[in-house]
Parts: C-alpha cells; structure tokens; sequence
C-alpha cells in the first residue's frame, strides 16, 4: 500500500507543485524550512486542503481528483492527524477526546473509554489529567493527549506535525517508541529535529519553497539533501548512549563528555562543522577524540562533507583546503575531536 501524490495545491499567495511524490510503508520524514510546504502537504493527504489539479490516491484509491470529479472529505479517509496546535476538543475531557473517533465509528462507549485509557497510559497521561478538560492541561500534556487521539481508530495513514516539539525531555522517548510502533502502515512525520530523523525515519523528502527537492532513504537524501537548508540539518550527528553525570558511553564503548550532566539513555546531537579532523592525535585539552576512517568526502564548492567510520560513524564539514592538507580520501586514517560544549544531549 502507497499514497501518490502528484499535481498542484496552492494556499494565498504560494503555490505548491508535487510531479510525482510515492510515501511507502514506514515512517517517512518531511523536512524543510518554515513556509516550505510541510504542514499543507500533510493537510492535502488528510483531506484538509484540496488539490488545484492533478490526482492524490491511497492504496490505489483516488482521493482527490479534481479534473474527475473526486475528493474523498477528511472524516472519510483512512488517515490520523496530530496538529502542531492540537485541535482536540474543548468540551469533552481527555479521555472522551481520544475515544471520539472510537465512537463515531461504532464502538461503544465503555470499550471506547477502556481502549482510550490504555493508549493514554501509553502515552505518559496520568490518570488524574485523564478526566481534565483541555484547558486544564500543559501544552505537552495536550500534545499526549492529541497523538493518542490520532492513534486510537488505528488509521492506515498517520500524519503527525512536529509532535515532540512541547513534550518535556522526559518523554520524546516514550513517544518516539510509540510512533515507531504505530499500528499504521505510513507515518508522516513532519520534524524539525534531526533525532526524530535519525532515529524513526525509513525514508526522507525534503522540501523547498514549494516543490519536493530530494527524496529517499536518510543516507541518500544527506548525500543530495537538494538545498542548503537540508545539507545542514542532514549534516547533524546523532549518537545513542546512555548518560550517567557528564559523560555518555555510546553501544561501541566510546565515552563522550558533555557539558550538562544527565542520566539514562539519551541522544547526543552535534552539527557537522563541529567535529576537528587531525592528522594525528590532537594534543590539549580535547577529551573527545578518536581514530577513525574516512569512507566518503563530498566536495561542494569551498566545503567537504568527510563521512567517517569508527567507534562513531559521524559527518564532518571542512574546507576543501583542510581536506587537500590532511590528504582525505576513502580508506585515509584520521582522528576526530570534539569539544563538550559542542555536544547537546536529548532524550
């Protein structure tokens, strides 16, 4: 099962033009700069907004389909949608907002309510925000409250807009999990942080100003990331470990230090230029160093992108005048150094 996407939507003032865009089971990551068309291709999949021309299908069935005649609504579609602003419903308390869909398709109200209190103990709800009304709840509880919602009819297509960005650090874990869990066939993932990328995408499709510029599995579309905006959020580094004070010791051994202390399992994200090529071990003060071996440098005008194996398959930005000197090339020895106040870590 697929959806295909192809043709033109447009917004006031903005036009957005698809030639052919195929979203495959898994979780695919939309990524892009402010106003480059995230949230209105999710809208269109969802039935939110309307294609000007062109043909929007799921699993074979058209969709939208102006030219034809056909626009399947969004209450009819088998697709979920997390909003970045939530949209649940200020009447009804927590629990009864995630049973809604439940019980508009049939289910009776005690198994709705049983099947939305599992989910929203799934999602880190506890059971006194459970009977508050949506007012009454933090942003982040509210985002819980709006991802279990999405998940409860079990749609074959989830869209969920930035979903971690007003959880605490505490829970993106957990809700991370739940994604990559998700009983849906396609996820849509619309994110700003590269951890969500980097750990739940199969497939990405970066957009710019309107059309689709690359898409692909992560390591293709950081090898053609299509602008300048995807190159640098591509280029971020991030490493799983797990934290106890200031350091963080990653699955092959390497310790990292960081600069904040923290515990249990975390990510560790860093930009690209921030990691120093040596061409032996840097002495100072560097705690963060290691031998590794270049296996790809990418030229690009009066940068290179050096993408190093090791006890941390990393990227690293220089110069091209930095890479001529250390003599990088596929299958060169290098060292790889990091200061901790580079380093961020996120759970």
């Amino acid at each position: 099962m697929t959806v295909e996407l192809h043709g033109e939507l447009a917004r006031p003032g903005w036009t957005m033009r698809v030639e052919r865009l195929e979203i495959s089971e898994g979780v695919t990551a939309v990524i892009g700069a402010n106003g480059a068309g995230k949230t209105s291709l999710g809208r269109t999949v969802a039935g939110l907004d309307r294609l000007l021309r062109g043909r929007l299908s799921i699993a074979g069935v058209a969709a939208d389909e102006p030219e034809a005649g056909v626009f399947v609504p969004a209450e009819s579609r088998p697709v979920g949608m997390v909003f970045q602003d939530y949209r649940l419903f200020g009447h009804l308390k927590a629990i009864d907002n995630v049973a809604f869909g439940l019980r508009r398709s049939g289910v009776d109200r005690r198994n709705a309510r049983s099947r939305a209190s599992a989910l929203l103990e799934r999602v880190g709800l506890d059971q006194r925000a459970w009977q508050q009304r949506p007012a009454a709840l933090s942003g982040g509880q509210r985002q819980r409250v709006a991802l279990a919602r999405a998940l409860a009819p079990e749609p074959d297509v989830l869209i969920v807009d930035e979903p971690l960005a007003a959880v605490d650090s505490s829970g993106r874990g957990r809700l991370r999990a739940l994604l990559g869990e998700s009983p849906a066939q396609h996820v849509v993932l619309i994110t700003h942080d590269p951890v969500d990328v980097a750990v739940l995408a199969r497939a990405v499709v970066v957009l710019d100003a309107g059309a689709v510029v690359s898409r692909g599995s992560p390591a293709e579309a950081t090898a053609a990331p299509g602008c300048e905006w995807a190159a640098s959020f591509l280029g971020a580094n991030v490493i799983a470990g797990h934290a106890q004070g200031t350091a963080v010791t990653t699955g092959t051994g390497l310790v990292l230090t960081v600069a904040e202390e923290s515990s249990g399992d975390v990510h560790v994200t860093f930009p690209a230029h921030a990691v120093a090529l040596h061409g032996s071990r840097p002495a100072g003060s560097a705690r963060n160093a290691w031998r590794a071996v270049v296996q790809r440098v990418d030229a690009d005008g009066e940068r290179a992108r050096v993408h190093l194996v090791g006890p941390a398959d990393v990227r690293a930005e220089v110069t091209r005048r930095s890479a001529e000197e250390l003599s990088l090339r596929p299958g060169a020895e290098i060292w790889a150094s990091l200061k901790a106040t580079e380093l961020t870590v996120v759970s």
